[in-house]
């Protein structure tokens, strides 16, 4: 599979291309000054402005003024609603919830490419289990989320995703089952996308940097021309690098349109798409020797030159909403998503390193080279109906609704064809070569080793009352009936002889939460939560193990002064029916408990209209208590104890800003035995920015310098002592973009 090199020059060209292609005749009309949308009150932050030719400059309104969070010239770091948490549109400071929100402001200032550069901005957030990053895997309060985030609202299964087209990220931390089923008890991120605006605005970018990276953007939106009920937007990315690592490469293109129809002023309609293509080098990392990564080079590259994966990801995505009257709203949704991918592979595999032929130990990594095609496909909807009502003097915001969720996946592996004794390694003194890759493509024609298939099926109806009571007391109540069906199997002969086992669950999940507010800056909160987990699948006998179940209790403070909010949390979870191996037998028995507790400290905003700062400090003792000898008492690996983060931007003038932030986190253990750690490090970063102003249009140019240091340190593990993934070191990333 060769990779064809695409030049910056055809990408520049491109990209310019579509940017004339879409401006409009209403181009030429008056631009408003300041180029900013108008500023909304804090009940309407989320709403996009309902009238074209609305002035952007600055307005005065009543109550409390919020700059609207869609405008793409807003650079305030201040959120104050989400809906993550209820599935309405409520304020931060009056939902009993740990809720975290990244704006695209934050992600501007720090060029976040992919998703781990802005979920370093959350407490309690750590990269998963991923072998070369290339799934979206994280970490939240002590809990691997797997390869699941939610993109607005809706369950997506897929690879790395794009940030091109993201407006936020929002993070909801606990149990949250009883909105959004079976997920993790840790919480789950939310990726919100970029929604078509009434106004045009049109955005071209060019990044280059360390390591040969090249990357272009294009954002455009605005109404179409003749008809001002009907508004689209545009995204494209395409990114060209190599990496800190030997021969590993990376090459991607991603389109994302999306169009909203007003239908009426009661009914509107939404659509958005997205294709990525991606041809990328997986990356197995770094082997562990005694207690810590092994001492080479961390761009050594154990794997081979040539491995590669080929993926094609689409997903489809429908919402609609009415509004019966000023209390009464109908909302619903459909997303569908598909990955096809096909890699070539050469995996460090095995028990553990072994000596060379002289005996010098450590030294001889085994490792598997297999082939395979996959594909990946899964579909969500939902129905919900909130309204708002009074009775006895408490004002009642309530949710019915319900939805489903369906994944499938298979995948079939070619294995050793052609290098039976498992092509070993030296670590210290590589050579490479032992696998003829001309010949594995050529494995399609043959019978595959390996043949598995996975069904996961769920449907939940749920509702939910958030009361208010004298204008201090809030309390949330609600609950969750789930039916959930998994089904898996495996063959040596093909996919069609997959014999599919099914496993039956269902269970009923509440929540109930408090927040009193003694003042307008300062919220008191507490709740309590029950989730179903993942199915654990059956036992040797045939008989369906327990599926994970989880519960959350929480107490915490919200203080908001002006632009500047801040957070903090106590939190005490755990997670009951994991499976754990039998040291007599072998077999899984679901003993297995995991606990996690834990402080999170949370601030973002405005210090001052030049100063603004997000902020991050978690204490995580996670912890499996009940498990099979060896393991209990240990810690969840990959997650440090302590772990903070600081990041500032200070506007020396209106067109020079200057930033800079400290990422810091713990010793990690490495795996589930604790056999090895991933030490502590703190990295620097910074950034400058200046911005002229060319007749109505802005160019800005701007340079980001990570890992200032150069400090060696590791990202994450997948539990493995042969599978330990480098940090990149010192890089630069630089940019010009234009805006008009």
């Amino acid at each position: 599979m060769t990779r064809k090199k695409t030049t910056v020059t055809f990408c520049v060209r491109a990209s310019l291309t579509l940017a004339l292609l879409m401006l409009e005749p209403c181009m030429a009309a008056e631009e408003l000054k300041d180029k900013k949308l108008p500023a909304k009150n804090t009940k309407e932050a989320a709403s996009v402005s309902k009238t074209p030719d609305t002035e952007l400059g600055a307005v005065t309104v009543t109550g409390e003024a919020v700059q609207d969070p869609n405008d793409p010239y807003n650079k305030s770091y201040t959120v104050t609603n989400s809906s993550i948490a209820t599935k309405t549109d409520t304020p931060i400071m009056e939902t009993p919830v740990s809720i975290q929100v990244v704006p695209r402001a934050v992600m501007n200032d720090q060029q976040a490419i992919q998703l781990r550069d802005v979920t370093k901005n959350v407490s309690g957030v750590q990269p998963g289990a991923s072998d070369g990053n290339y799934n979206n895997a994280f970490i939240v309060r002590g809990f691997d989320l797997g390869n699941n985030t939610y993109r607005n609202g809706f369950r997506i299964n897929s690879s790395q995703s794009e940030t091109v087209n993201l407006e936020r990220l929002e993070v909801l931390k606990g149990a949250a089952a009883m909105l959004y089923g079976r997920i993790e008890p840790g919480g789950l991120l939310n990726l919100v996308t970029k929604k078509p605006l009434d106004i045009p605005y049109y955005a071209l970018q060019q990044q280059f940097g360390s390591y040969d990276l090249y990357r272009t953007t294009l954002d455009a939106t605005g109404p179409v021309p003749g008809n001002d009920a009907l508004l689209y937007r545009f995204n494209l990315a395409y990114q060209n690098n190599n990496s800190f690592r030997d021969f590993i490469n990376s090459e991607r293109i991603f389109i994302a349109p999306s169009l909203t129809w007003k239908a009426t002023e009661s009914t509107q309609f939404n659509v958005n798409m997205e294709y990525k293509h991606e041809n990328s080098s997986d990356d197995y990392g770094l082997p562990a020797v005694g207690n810590r990564p092994a001492p080479i080079p961390i761009s050594r590259n154990l794997g081979e030159p040539g491995t590669n994966q080929l993926a094609d990801v689409w997903l489809v995505e429908f919402t609609g909403s009415h509004a019966f009257n000023d209390d009464w709203l109908l909302k619903g949704g459909v997303n569908a998503n598909s990955t096809q991918y096909v890699w070539q592979d050469v995996a460090n595999r095995g028990s553990g390193l072994s000596p060379d032929a002289q005996g010098n130990p450590n030294r001889i990594l085994q490792r598997g080279v297999w082939f395979g095609p996959g594909n990946r496909y899964s579909q969500g909807t939902y129905l919900d109906l909130t309204g708002h009502f009074e009775t006895l003097g408490a004002k009642h915001n309530v949710l019915v609704g319900g939805d489903y969720y369906s994944f499938d996946s298979d995948f079939s592996i070619f294995a050793n064809k052609f290098s039976p004794v498992g092509c070993p390694i030296d670590i210290q003194n590589p050579t490479y070569g032992c696998v003829d890759f001309d010949k594995f493509r050529n494995l399609g024609k043959t019978a595959p080793d390996f043949n598995s298939r996975n069904e996961e099926q769920w449907g939940g109806i749920y509702f939910q009352d958030q009361i208010t009571l004298w204008e201090k007391l809030h309390i949330l109540g609600g609950g969750r009936y789930d039916w959930a069906s998994t089904a898996s199997g495996s063959s040596g002969t093909s996919l069609a002889a997959v014999e599919l086992k099914e496993v039956h669950n269902e269970r009923f999940s509440p929540r109930v939460g408090i927040l009193y507010q003694p003042w307008k800056w300062m919220s008191l909160y507490g709740n309590y939560t029950e989730s179903l987990g993942s199915a654990n699948g059956l036992s040797a006998t045939g008989q369906p193990f327990a599926p994970q179940t989880a519960e959350q209790y929480e107490a915490g403070i919200k203080l908001a002064w002006e632009s500047l909010t801040a957070s903090l949390a106590y939190y005490h979870l755990t997670k009951d029916n994991i499976l754990a191996t039998d040291a007599n037998t072998g077999l899984n028995v679901p003993i297995g408990t995991q606990r996690s507790q834990g402080i999170e400290f949370d601030a973002s905003g405005q210090v001052t209209d030049q100063l603004s700062l997000i902020a991050t400090y978690a204490f995580t003792d996670a912890r499996f208590t009940k498990a099979n000898v060896g393991v209990e008492g240990n810690r969840a690996f990959n997650v440090p104890e302590h772990q903070a983060s600081f990041w500032a931007k200070y506007d020396i003038t209106r067109q020079f800003s200057v930033g800079t932030g400290v990422f810091m986190a713990g010793q990690r253990e490495g795996n589930a035995a604790n056999n090895f750690q991933l030490p502590g490090y703190a990295r620097w970063d910074a950034m400058a920015a200046y911005k002229w102003d060319i007749g109505k249009s802005h160019l800005t140019a701007q340079v980001n310098v990570n890992n200032i240091l150069d400090k060696e340190y590791y990202a994450s593990t997948i539990g493995s002592r042969l599978r330990i993934q480098a940090a990149e070191p010192l890089s630069v990333l630089g940019s010009l973009k234009l805006e008009f």
